[in-house]
């Protein structure tokens, strides 16, 4: 069951660069892995430097994927996003934000701004 996940995943992750390369985004690097996390995609949408988690179900039928995107998901992504900012020297004045894309069958939802650093 996990191996049908993770394609599932990757699927969504590449399904989901392909929305946002056609929505204005560069990407910048996929699946971002550190010890204390992963960033499936770091993208830059104009001057925004966008930390983005891909969320993908086939159907609704274990949940929506907006569900799984709760507050210690959240802190995890925070803290490898800082990770990701000092070791590539991301300047402070870089305007930055958390994007979540959800694809659910054929549609697809970007939230910008999802969430803060707070």
């Amino acid at each position: 069951m996990k191996s049908n996940k993770r394609a599932v995943g990757t699927s969504g992750e590449q399904l989901a660069a392909k929305l946002l390369s056609l929505n204005g985004y560069r990407i910048a690097e996929m699946n971002f892995r550190v010890k204390s996390g992963e960033i499936d995609v770091i993208a830059y949408d104009k001057e925004y430097l966008c930390f983005i988690e891909v969320k993908a179900r086939k159907t609704s039928g274990s949940g929506y994927p907006e569900e799984a995107v709760g507050i210690a998901k959240q802190r995890k992504i925070r803290n490898t996003a800082l990770f990701y900012i000092s070791s590539h020297k991301i300047p402070e004045t870089t305007p930055m934000r958390f994007d979540v894309i959800l694809i659910l069958g054929d549609k697809y939802r970007i939230i910008r701004n999802a969430f803060d650093f707070g």
